[in-house]
């Protein structure tokens, strides 16, 4: 009993030495081939930390390289690279763009991170006319392609709550929006993709053209292809918004009203929907459509350490459509008992 531990003790130590051999011969044969790929951009191979951290803070994985591509060419070439080393490199890749993934999507274990923000320099192509639309970088901001795309008088369809977020990275997860009830979320509103395989080929993909590529990378969670190009629908930008706050008290009055104005023919432009916790003073932060000191008002929405429920709406229009636009939010405010119009604005 005694021998046969002994020769499984030698037996393991055998295994792994021989493990930590194959790792420090081949770690060094990975840098060095990867330092001599012919790409415009660079690899970083010390400041690392950054690519190990994402918006979910739930796992860190460190990366060996970050990869800083000039070109769409260079994340093709450097994931041509990695396919051709075959399986037993154990190299894996991800996109990164802004890191809002919650579960370490936009990290890689030992692999290379590429980071997508430096290919934001590539200029937006703008196309005017009945079906407007831009060619955009999948490492471009939304909140730019926002800016750009009102000094044609346009916009986005759908857009996230939230807009400092890359295209590719959106577009790879869904792109939920308080205009998806209208338009769909953002992966609804895309003609064309240019797309970086698993095997390191730059496809140009539509529903007309390589379809299953296409679907599969829209929502595919980066698993079928990286984004380095999208082709976004517009549409004619208002002059103006009104943008109004609601906050329940009830959860069935909520979804209610929430469920009455998505259903809706001629109702809100934007409706979004989300819940508050526990957030002290909520009424003395927020603009009000009403004086916080009043105590009929007030008392009915004290807000320390109560979960409410909140309705961000906005009604599109331009100047010439003001008075309509008032009388309509005038007649389809949901005030009752449970709720409470906090915020009323015009941008």
């Amino acid at each position: 009993m005694q021998r046969n531990m002994l020769f499984l003790r030698s037996f393991m130590i055998l295994v792994l030495s021989c493990i930590a051999i194959k790792i420090n011969l081949c770690f060094p044969n990975i840098l060095s081939s990867l330092k001599t790929l012919p790409i415009d951009g660079h690899f970083n191979f010390e400041q690392l930390h950054h690519a190990a951290k994402d918006f979910g803070n739930r796992y860190s994985f460190l990366p060996l390289a970050v990869l800083h591509p000039n070109s769409v060419s260079d994340i093709a070439t450097t994931v041509k690279h990695i396919w051709q080393m075959g399986p037993g490199s154990d190299l894996t890749v991800a996109a990164r763009g802004h890191g809002h993934s919650l579960q370490g999507q936009s990290q890689a274990h030992g692999g290379i991170v590429i980071n997508m923000k430096s290919l934001q320099g590539l200029k937006m192509q703008f196309h005017i006319g009945n079906l407007p639309y831009v060619d955009v970088s999948g490492g471009e901001l939304w909140i730019n392609i926002l800016r750009e795309g009102l000094k044609h008088g346009l916009a986005p369809k759908s857009w996230t709550d939230y807009l400092h977020l890359t295209v590719g990275g959106t577009l790879s997860n869904a792109g939920i929006s308080g205009q998806a009830f209208r338009h769909g979320p953002q992966i609804s509103n895309v003609h064309q993709l240019e797309v970086v395989t698993g095997k390191g080929e730059v496809v140009t993909c539509s529903e007309k053209q390589n379809s299953d590529l296409f679907h599969g990378v829209l929502g595919g969670l980066g698993q079928f292809g990286i984004i380095t190009r999208a082709r976004i629908s517009l549409e004619p930008a208002p002059e103006m918004v009104k943008w109004i706050r609601v906050l329940y008290t009830d959860f069935a009055t909520f979804t209610r009203d929430q469920e009455e104005l998505t259903s809706g023919e001629s109702t809100f432009d934007y409706v979004e929907g989300f819940v508050i916790i526990n957030r002290t003073g909520l009424l003395n932060n927020w603009r009000s459509s009403f004086n916080p000191q009043d105590p009929v008002q007030a008392s009915k929405f004290k807000s320390d350490g109560r979960t409410l429920f909140c309705l961000e709406l906005a009604k599109y229009f331009n100047r010439d459509e003001t008075a309509v636009v008032n009388w309509f939010i005038i007649s389809v405010k949901p005030y009752t008992i449970n709720t409470l119009c906090i915020g009323s604005s015009l941008h």
